[in-house]
C-alpha cells in the first residue's frame, strides 16, 4: 500500500544526544508532527476536533529502528492511514534520510478518538478519511 502524505525535516543540534545521534524520544515528535500535518492536509485540524468534543489519543505505538539520524541530517516521514477497528485507527509510518533513501525507523501507531465522556468512538470526520484512502 502506497504512502498518501510526505513531510521533510532537518535535524537539529538539540534534538541529539550525547552520542551524536537523535535520541531515540525525539522520533515519536517527529511522528505526531507528520501525523498532525497529515491531518491538515486532508482539511482536520487537531484543535478544531479538540475544541470540538473529540480527543484523538494513542494507544499503542510500535517503532522499530533501523539507522540513526545525525545532527543536519534531512529526512522525510512518509505517512498512511487505514481503519483498524470499528473505533480504531493505524497510521504506518516510515522515516527515510536524505537523499540516500535509506530506512532510518518504521513504525506503526495505533489511535482512536474519545468523546467528552472519555468513551471510544469514530468520529465522522476520520470515517471520511478512511474511504478516501482506499
Amino acid at each position: 500500500m502506497p504512502y498518501t502524505h510526505e513531510l521533510e525535516f532537518k535535524v537539529r543540534d538539540y534534538e541529539c544526544d550525547m552520542q551524536g545521534v537523535v535520541n531515540n524520544g525525539v522520533y515519536q515528535n517527529y511522528l505526531e508532527h507528520a501525523r498532525h500535518e497529515y491531518l491538515l492536509a486532508r482539511g482536520i485540524g487537531f484543535a478544531q476536533l479538540t475544541a470540538a468534543g473529540i480527543d484523538l489519543v494513542v494507544v499503542r505505538a510500535e517503532l522499530d529502528y533501523k539507522k540513526s539520524l545525525t545532527s543536519k541530517d534531512c529526512f522525510v516521514v512518509r505517512s498512511r492511514l487505514r481503519q483498524a477497528s470499528r473505533i480504531r485507527f493505524e497510521f504506518k509510518q516510515e522515516i527515510y534520510r536524505l537523499p540516500d533513501a535509506s530506512l532510518m525507523l518504521s513504525a506503526r501507531i495505533t489511535g482512536t478518538s474519545v468523546n467528552e465522556k472519555g468513551r471510544p468512538y469514530l468520529p465522522q470526520e476520520l470515517a471520511a478519511l478512511f474511504s478516501a484512502e482506499e
